[in-house]
């Protein structure tokens, strides 16, 4: 399958999970993510879930590292560039929907891409080289380029891998992908 193949594909699946399925499975990928040794790191930059996406749940993963007492980062993304900035998720931080939905802060402490240490990976489908499948705006390859090359990139997903997806050379490969049946290394 090509990329746009794989991306209606899991698109169609994810819509068809129930709220209580979403929530559930999301909740046992977080309870995973607890058995990788990643907790003694600083900064994590977390994706905000997009609600009509169907995408996993981040919430429980937020409220790890709150009580963890990490530095947490998000993102706001410029559809107008391709870029993104990252921000420093406070307190006082003030999320609000884009117009494509994204939970994203209005303003805050920039965070630059190289002190980032763990980023958590938003996907729809992944291989069992570590590739993986976005929603085709190059986002975060373009991101994931720009940190350190100590960086961890852990692609979160509801379903288990695919044999083989067609990559290109700007394509950046996950570290770790968690599913809720496990975890995958690359």
């Amino acid at each position: 399958m090509n990329k746009n193949e794989l991306r209606k594909k899991y698109m169609s699946q994810r819509g068809q999970l129930s709220t209580s399925e979403l929530e559930k499975r999301s909740l046992e990928i977080a309870n995973n993510l607890l058995k990788l040794e990643i907790w003694d790191h600083t900064y994590y930059h977390i994706f905000m879930s997009i609600p009509d996406k169907s995408e996993v749940n981040t919430e429980y993963i937020l409220h790890i590292l709150q009580g963890k007492d990490k530095s947490i980062v998000v993102s706001k993304s410029d559809f107008q560039s391709g870029a993104m900035t990252h921000l420093l998720l406070q307190e006082n931080t003030v999320l609000k929907p884009s117009k494509y939905g994204i939970p994203e802060p209005i303003s805050g402490i920039d965070i630059p891409p190289n002190l980032l240490d763990v980023i958590f990976v938003p996907l729809l489908a992944f291989d069992v080289y570590g590739n993986r499948v976005g929603y085709g705006k190059g986002f975060y390859d373009r991101f994931l380029a720009n940190c350190k090359p100590e960086a961890l990139f852990i692609g979160l997903s509801f379903y288990e891998p695919e044999d083989n997806i067609p990559n290109e050379p700007m394509d950046i490969p996950l570290h770790f992908c968690v599913t809720p049946q496990k975890i995958h290394s690359f």
